[in-house]
């Protein structure tokens, strides 16, 4: 698919128990939304707009804004002691409910794709299936330590994922020049530049000396990445949906086993795929799969 020919999506604000939820919506409006795509920890909904945009053409998706990321207007107060995704979750979950329609795809992309297992796990008459773009679910070990009450939380936020995270530049002079800071660097090494753009464009607000700053503050994504006390493995154990997860090859946030093996124990009928030479930012490197992917499952 030309990634150029589809229609700009619509910028919606849906209104949930505590705020309000930003969502970019593609697509025919006329048509019951088909998929619902989560994000990853600190991007944002625009991030995906060239990823998803193609399927506007036969499908309708809604790609939300995370509590504290993007547009959305929900609490997000980062110095509170944070255990697990649950409040996340539940924004997913109340957004299921506002849309109160036939079944839907719920996708996502690391903690999206791990919010999108727990919010299915509460709400599986809402879901038609999940397509999972590695998703952030810890070892069965690792998910079990981050349980103990002296673990997640407080103490996690001092691994070294949550403490980089702290330490992120929150703003700069101008939209262009965290462009520029972020081109080729780190975690954007392999992203073509249209999707950096489209990060930079929903990931930062002006400020009141005209400069920009982070709509995700570094405390808040720090926050998401000590919250690891979240009943991922239970939840999948109990989910009735299909489900589909790619993998990437090299350094996955995904600890589901060699092979699938944990995940396929709980879940026998899980589609599990690897892509070769993909990092934890697979849906930039490979849209292609993601298209084919959500296509299948809106199928």
């Amino acid at each position: 698919m030309d990634a150029a020919l589809f229609q700009e999506p619509r910028r919606r604000m849906i209104p949930l128990r505590d705020g309000e939820m930003s969502a970019l919506d593609f697509g025919d409006a006329a048509r019951p939304v088909d998929v619902v795509f989560s994000h990853a920890n600190g991007f944002n909904a625009m991030t995906y707009r060239s990823i998803l945009g193609p399927l506007s053409m036969g499908l309708r998706i809604l790609a939300v804004d995370l509590r504290g990321h993007g547009a959305s207007r929900l609490p997000a107060d980062a110095s509170l002691v944070r255990r697990s995704w649950d409040d996340t979750r539940d924004d997913l979950v109340q957004l299921l409910d506002v849309l109160d329609q036939k079944p839907v795809v719920l996708a996502g992309h690391s903690l999206g794709g791990a919010v999108s297992i727990l919010a299915a796990d509460l709400r599986p008459h809402r879901v038609k299936s999940l397509v999972l773009f590695d998703p952030v679910i810890l070892s069965p070990w690792r998910s079990f330590r981050a349980w103990l009450p002296w673990n997640a939380g407080r103490r996690w936020r001092e691994i070294p994922i949550a403490k980089g995270a702290a330490k992120r530049r929150p703003g700069f002079d101008s939209a262009e020049a965290a462009f520029a800071a972020y081109k080729g660097r780190g975690a954007f090494k392999t992203w073509p530049e249209t999707v950096l753009a489209d990060y930079v464009a929903g990931g930062f607000i002006p400020t009141e000396d005209g400069k920009v700053t982070l709509a995700c503050t570094p405390a808040w994504e720090a926050s998401n990445f000590a919250a690891q006390a979240n009943d991922t493995w239970g939840a999948l154990r109990r989910l009735q949906a299909p489900l589909s997860l790619y993998r990437a090859e090299n350094g996955s946030a995904c600890e589901i086993g060699k092979g699938g093996a944990d995940l396929l124990r709980r879940k026998p009928d899980a589609k599990v795929i690897v892509l070769p030479g993909t990092s934890h930012f697979l849906p930039m490197e490979r849209p292609d799969v993601v298209r084919d992917a959500l296509l299948d499952a809106a199928d």
